[in-house]
């Protein structure tokens, strides 16, 4: 069990739907064909605030959950600054805090954006781009992928123009790669260590990097994530602000993520 903001959601909801709750039974008993009296000011407060928490708790673990980009790792798709909403049940519907599968959707596909628990430490959020399926054979060589021994076709756009606290990755190469029909931006960068590797993804398990290829902690050094510990798809960015140069990113707020 993870004792993260979920845990104090659902506790919040429990102890003022008791206080709530409890004082209803025990009030209508008591005060049958008598006037209604003032509730106690803890239960007035249990009251205004189990259905709030009562509907964040149940949006932000079926619904939606929202996250803010910390790093550049999956620059030039996702920026420092950007806050995204994670698509909590296409992947399947989850119990909150134990993060048990109840119902069965679907499995991420080959280009998705995925947010998960990361397997060394799972009280932290990670955000890579899912590149390997159960049993794909993943090779990276010279800053190339191979899936099952087909290269994977890229394209370059030139050079990388930086923005705001992403300017350190100007001059990068920008490139457009094809995942089986998932077109989608990547940075290499020129003199870094390419960190080749041939990989079988084990059975439930997923092979994931980030875009910023150079510049991202992900698969190629600490292993695939368990489909347990996917938290949701990535699909669109509702705010972004970089906090040392150019403020609110108007040209960003309401893309969809591909």
């Amino acid at each position: 069990m993870d004792f993260d903001f979920s845990f104090f959601l659902l506790l919040a909801t429990v102890v003022t739907g008791a206080i709530w709750g409890g004082y209803l039974l025990i009030h209508k008993s008591a005060t049958d064909g008598l006037a209604e009296e003032k509730e106690p000011l803890l239960v007035e407060y249990a009251h205004s605030f189990f259905p709030i928490v009562l509907i964040v708790l149940l949006l932000r673990s079926f619904l939606a959950e929202p996250f803010r980009i910390p790093s550049g790792s999956m620059m030039p798709t996702l920026l420092i600054g950007d806050f995204i909403l994670v698509n909590k049940f296409t992947y399947g519907i989850r119990l909150p805090v134990i993060n048990k599968k109840v119902f069965e959707l679907n499995e991420p596909k080959r280009g998705d954006i995925v947010v998960f628990r990361y397997p060394k430490d799972p009280s932290v959020d990670y955000i890579k781009r899912v590149i390997g399926l159960p049993g794909d054979k993943v090779v990276y060589e010279n800053k190339k992928l191979y899936i099952n021994d087909v290269p994977v076709n890229q394209v370059s756009l030139g050079r990388y123009q930086g923005l705001g606290q992403g300017q350190e990755m100007t001059g990068a190469e920008h490139l457009v790669e094809d995942l089986t029909g998932i077109e989608h931006s990547i940075l290499i960068r020129d003199g870094m260590p390419s960190g080749q590797f041939v990989y079988v993804v084990p059975a439930g398990n997923y092979f994931v990097m980030g875009d910023n290829r150079d510049n991202s902690n992900d698969s190629r050094y600490w292993g695939t994530v368990p489909e347990e510990n996917l938290v949701g798809k990535a699909f669109f960015i509702w705010m972004s602000w970089d906090w040392e140069h150019k403020g609110i990113g108007l040209d960003r707020i309401g893309t969809v993520l591909k």
